[in-house]
């Protein structure tokens, strides 16, 4: 099926004539790592496949020892904007470069199999990114109008201090250079490669090197809401050494372009 991009409807009065209404239709690439997810991944792909887009959802499996993949796979069948791959490297970093090379539509949205983020703050960011040719727009859980629901409450302090620390090094006022949940011109996203970071601090290191190299971004609030079915793959053990790797990396990156 031949899927339009944009559709013109003429209007033609003749004592005063009118230009052609043009209405845009949402083209995304949406970027979904699953491990272990066979739970939630049929529902959040139902739920995206409901949006009236010209959509391709790049669902990338990063070792699942459950049956996400074949459950992908199945869904695959279904929907033919579907691409399902196996992540060749383990690490949620590297499954997230995996489905950037796999992004073939003007933007990329990273999403995350959980149903966190809403699908009304999809639609948002794709309007604020045609606003003013953006090339990410930063969604924040903690601005004054954002929702939080169900966030651990030790994971909130460590998050809240660590956005602080970001913010002072990068002269920033941003908030939330950690959550997953932002969307890119996808050119400007893959002009960012390579990528360094092996886990969760990927999404860290994508934001700051946007603001690091002056591209043109846009912030706003957003919904959270904590996962309901299956275990958060985030360890605050493990991650802390590799947050602050990336953290130092990007702020040496911003110090040499100058």
């Amino acid at each position: 099926m031949l899927i339009l991009f944009f559709r013109k409807i003429a209007i033609f009065d003749p004592i005063k004539p009118q230009p052609p209404v043009t209405k845009i239709f949402m083209s995304i690439s949406i970027i979904i790592p699953i491990r272990n997810e066979e739970e939630n991944i049929k529902k959040i792909t139902k739920k995206i496949s409901k949006l009236n887009i010209d959509l391709e959802i790049c669902i990338i499996d990063d070792y699942s020892t459950d049956n996400s993949f074949k459950e992908a796979l199945q869904i695959k069948k279904k929907l033919s904007f579907i691409k399902v791959t196996k992540n060749k490297k383990k690490g949620l970093g590297s499954a997230i470069n995996t489905g950037i090379n796999l992004a073939s539509k003007k933007f990329t949205c990273i999403m995350m199999c959980d149903e966190s983020d809403s699908l009304s703050d999809l639609k948002k960011y794709y309007k604020i990114m045609l606003s003013n040719n953006y090339d990410a727009v930063f969604g924040s859980r903690f601005f004054k109008n954002s929702i939080v629901t169900n966030y651990p409450i030790k994971k909130l302090i460590l998050n809240r201090l660590f956005n602080f620390l970001v913010s002072i090094l990068f002269f920033n006022k941003f908030n939330d250079y950690t959550n997953a949940f932002k969307m890119y011109k996808t050119s400007s996203l893959k002009s960012l490669r390579p990528f360094v970071s092996e886990s969760f601090n990927i999404f860290l290191e994508i934001p700051l090197k946007i603001i690091s190299r002056k591209m043109n971004y846009k912030t706003t609030f957003i919904s959270w809401n904590g996962r309901k079915k299956g275990i958060s793959k985030f360890k605050i053990k493990e991650l802390k050494s590799k947050y602050l790797f990336t953290l130092f990396y990007c702020l040496l990156e911003k110090i040499l372009i100058k």
